[in-house]
């Protein structure tokens, strides 16, 4: 192989300055000694502000101690693998960061690099969330479920039964027999309005007691403004249309976490090389009201992929923070409000999401 030239010698210099991950280097007195400008874009502070004060005082409060005991063992000659914390900006806003960390001892320096987590970890926060309440419904139906057809629907059945034992025939008194008839229709109707009162708890159980009107321009807002640094580092453009409905009929935890799903995986999933432009717009149609996501990213080959879009675990592609999840949930979160998601799309032409809900009336 041949030896690289002074010609073309790899610009260093230009690497740690295009990067797009946040790349410094600290000094062992605990100082920023150099930083990139993915970094001081990130945190909003200039590079005199980053050097002029310890680490430790862009580090959120909570995680200080952490990470003064991760920064013990770099000293100790542990490099540091996937470690993550909380930075404040400049504008006061909480970042997540990974970060890997080697030392040097020999000119008492740390090279560091990190990467944005902070939309991950909002996802993850909103899963969890997801979960525990699916979790204290899914036992209260258990427990319903229990209650009503051990405790009462099972003494309605024994009535029953005893009336199909009855020989009616053997009755000669016209009044006892009319008694004995509505008796039986009565005990039927009771039966029939048990049936009907576990399907009104089980529905008011899956939320729809929560259901109300949801400004969409405030859950946009919402949700950008909670991943502000990934849309800034990426170039992401909107393009937001509401003027045919300014209000969904919905659960709002729902709503919040459908936006911040669809428009993370729209940045996830651009182009190389090409700034994604999101693209959501409302529309009304009779009793329905529609939200449409579209994007200019890589897109899916629906004649492969189609019908597993929304599959639990399914990854189309080989980055390595896809997971499977996000797309279930959307589809989870719209079958429980009553709605419906479809899905078009085409390889290096964009993908377009239409979640469609029923117009309802609130009382």
């Amino acid at each position: 192989m041949t030896s690289p030239t002074p010609e073309n010698q790899p610009d260093l210099e230009a690497f740690f300055r295009l990067s797009y991950d946040n790349l410094c280097i600290a000094g062992y007195d605990g100082y920023f000694r150099k930083v990139n400008p993915a970094f001081v874009k990130l945190l909003g502070y200039s590079e005199e502000e980053l050097f002029a004060v310890p680490i430790s005082s862009f580090v959120h409060p909570e995680d200080k101690e952490i990470t003064a005991e991760t920064r013990s063992l770099i000293l100790n000659d542990k490099p540091l693998l996937n470690f993550e914390n909380r930075y404040i900006t400049k504008a006061g806003e909480i970042v997540w960061l990974s970060w890997t960390s080697i030392p040097d001892h020999s000119k008492e320096l740390i090279y560091a690099v990190s990467k944005n987590i902070t939309h991950k970890k909002k996802l993850e926060e909103d899963r969890q969330l997801l979960i525990k309440d699916l979790t204290a419904i899914n036992t209260g139906l258990k427990q319903l479920t229990y209650t009503i057809s051990h405790d009462l629907r099972s003494p309605v059945s024994n009535m029953m039964s005893i009336f199909s034992l009855l020989d009616l025939s053997q009755i000669q008194d016209k009044d006892s027999l009319q008694y004995l008839n509505l008796l039986e229709k009565s005990v039927h109707e009771l039966r029939d309005t048990l049936d009907d009162q576990m399907q009104h708890l089980k529905a008011t159980l899956l939320l729809k007691s929560t259901m109300e009107l949801i400004p969409l321009k405030e859950v946009f807002q919402a949700t950008t403004d909670s991943i502000r640094s990934l849309i800034d580092g990426s170039g992401t453009k909107f393009v937001i249309d509401f003027s045919q409905v300014e209000f969904l009929l919905g659960n709002s935890f729902y709503l919040h976490s459908i936006f911040l799903n669809l428009i993370t995986n729209s940045i996830k999933y651009a182009r190389p090389g090409i700034p994604p432009i999101i693209r959501i717009i409302s529309q009304k149609d009779k009793d329905t009201s529609r939200l449409l996501f579209t994007d200019n990213g890589i897109g899916f080959d629906m004649g492969k992929n189609g019908s597993k879009i929304f599959t639990l675990n399914q990854v189309f592609t080989d980055q390595s923070n896809s997971n499977g999840v996000g797309l279930y949930l959307v589809k989870n979160y719209m079958n429980s409000v009553g709605g419906t998601i479809n899905v078009s799309s085409e390889v290096n032409s964009g993908t377009t999401f239409c979640l469609t809900f029923k117009d309802q009336d609130l009382n």
